[in-house]
């Protein structure tokens, strides 16, 4: 290899000659690394397993079970997924409980706003659920989903029962029965038994059935819990039964090896 006068200048070859760092410091261009797209949401942390709606002759009725699951631990024991917008409409949340939350203030904000026109309209369960789809498609499109589904259920302008189902890639259809998540599964055939070709259900009945799916999904749903909720909304009044428990039979363990 030839050196330079330069070039052997630059070098410190003998013992006693200080070393100067500035001298053999890089400074070509500042390349900065790519910058990457935000993904906050594509990757939920603290998430809500099924919601199970149906409608029953003059209403209709969702239930959801308390649990927020931290990955597969069952960390928030005592969380709602169900949520009174107003006198027309309620709404069930599967999926990340950070991205309901922030649906949820938004549309607190709109009903405020609402309230505060005094112009006699309200928003019925279609119209939301509209909003939702197209709110939930843009972000969607932008690659920045909500990672939610909502199941949507009301009264519509004619006063009937109505049912609608929205995911985080705006998704949407309509149905007398919807269920979200795991329990899609599982009670949707509990649900279609009951329901398909027979009479509207009573009140009575809709919620004993309720019951029966939270309490199979309980069974069969590992991120499911015993503590649940129902809203049911007819004409004129909305209740939401917060303090509702499936009571386990576990005497079918037997079956298991390892209580044989």
């Amino acid at each position: 290899m030839r050196f330079t006068t330069s070039t052997m200048d630059l070098m410190p070859l003998q013992a006693s000659q200080p070393f100067d760092p500035s001298k053999y410091r890089y400074t070509g261009p500042n390349v900065q690394p790519r910058q990457l797209p935000n993904t906050r949401s594509q990757a939920p942390i603290t998430t809500g397993t099924s919601v199970i709606g149906l409608q029953f002759d003059g209403g209709v009725m969702i239930a959801a079970d308390k649990l927020g699951s931290y990955g597969s631990l069952a960390r928030y024991q005592n969380i709602g997924r169900l949520m009174r917008v107003n006198d027309h409409v309620i709404l069930g949340c599967t999926g990340d409980y950070a991205d309901f939350q922030f649906l949820r203030d938004i549309i607190d904000q709109k009903m405020i706003d609402e309230e505060c026109l005094d112009d006699g309209i309200v928003t019925r369960a279609p119209a939301l659920h509209c909003w939702l789809t197209r709110v939930l498609y843009n972000r969607r499109s932008r690659f920045d989903p909500l990672w939610t589904t909502f199941v949507v259920g009301g009264l519509d302008d004619d006063g009937k029962p109505f049912l609608g189902f929205v995911d985080k890639l705006g998704t949407a259809y309509t149905a007398p029965q919807i269920v979200s998540g795991m329990g899609g599964h599982l009670a949707t055939p509990l649900l279609r038994e009951k329901m398909d070709g027979q009479p509207p259900l009573s009140e009575a009945a809709a919620r004993e059935l309720l019951i029966r799916c939270m309490t199979v999904c309980y069974y069969r749903d590992c991120r499911a819990f015993s503590k649940f909720q129902i809203a049911t909304l007819k004409a004129g009044s909305i209740k939401i039964e917060d303090d509702l428990e499936v009571k386990g039979d576990w005497e079918v363990a037997h079956f298991s090896k390892e209580h044989a």
